[in-house]
């Protein structure tokens, strides 16, 4: 295979990578101007594969191995080394062709080993822990498709700040039934709120336990999406300053308005069934006309 056919087999990767594990997001960076598109499938491919590596893999030491290999690999690209993966290969493509930060970059994938050495009992305190984690995984993302672009706003980057730490904190409200269900109880709700709402209860003597309580659990998970929906409004009030060539890149605030409504429709219940439904609890097609609509309108 040709040079250049094998890096656009490496972009087809990465594409196929966020449609098949990030499609509301895939839906979003549809919406970018081609010149864009390859540098945000090829960071969100990143993304896809650092935030799935505990996941996939059999052993949570071969998860986290995965993870410092991706951090490894990062200071390979910069370094111009080929690397024998084919997201590797696109990112290594777009930092050549853009002045993309390698800090930003390692960012993201320190803030995930950092996660996946976590114990299950190790909580967060606070949702300020929460936020700083949403944004180095998430804001970061946002942060470097705006550098790719070539976009230098800060009221980009400050709207990419609070857009990030809102997805990022909605996202891990989605996935509590499934870390609840993989040992990890409500691993992400932090102990100040859980505490608060009755979800932790620690006797004289004895260590701190967790309280099978749906109500408690509906009225953290509300205070918790409350900080979300404020980081969305907060973005939003900077979308005059915004320059129109970085709103695209903001359409993750569409994803994040969606799962929040979808929350607030079910009371909260990250348990609900309805949450699971189409994309992000409602229908593919409403989601889409609410993208293309937002996009339309030059809103984010």
């Amino acid at each position: 295979m040709s040079g250049g056919s094998a890096l656009r087999a490496a972009f087809s990767y990465c594409v196929q990578q966020v449609r098949s594990y990030d499609y509301h997001h895939y839906l979003c960076l549809l919406e970018l101007p081609p010149s864009m598109r390859k540098a945000a499938f090829a960071l969100r491919a990143l993304n896809v594969e650092t935030a799935r590596a505990m996941d996939v893999a059999s052993d949570p030491r071969i998860g986290l191995m995965r993870l410092v290999w991706w951090q490894e690999a990062i200071d390979k690209m910069f370094s111009n080394k080929l690397i024998e993966h084919p997201t590797a290969q696109a990112l290594s493509s777009v930092i050549a062709e853009t002045k993309i930060s390698k800090t930003w970059l390692k960012r993201s994938v320190e803030a995930r080993i950092n996660d996946a050495k976590r114990e299950a009992t190790d909580m967060p305190d606070t949702i300020e822990e929460l936020e700083k984690y949403a944004e180095d995984t998430v804001s970061t993302m946002l942060y470097l498709t705006l550098q790719a672009g070539g976009i230098r706003s800060t009221a980009a980057d400050h709207a990419a700040s609070h857009i990030g730490k809102a997805s990022g904190i909605l996202l891990l409200l989605k996935s509590l039934p499934y870390h609840a269900g993989h040992n990890r109880h409500f691993s992400y709700i932090p102990t100040a709120i859980a505490s608060k709402h009755g979800l932790i209860v620690k006797q004289e003597g004895q260590e701190e336990r967790w309280v099978d309580s749906r109500e408690g659990l509906c009225d953290a998970v509300y205070e918790m999406a409350s900080v979300a929906n404020a980081h969305l409004q907060k973005a939003r009030k900077l979308a005059g300053s915004v320059p129109a060539e970085a709103l695209p890149v903001l359409l993750p605030a569409v994803p994040s308005q969606v799962l929040l409504d979808s929350l607030s429709r079910v009371q909260f219940d990250v348990f609900d069934p309805r949450l699971t439904r189409g994309v992000l609890g409602i229908s593919p097609l409403w989601y889409q006309l609410k993208l293309k609509g937002t996009s339309w309108r030059r809103k984010y």
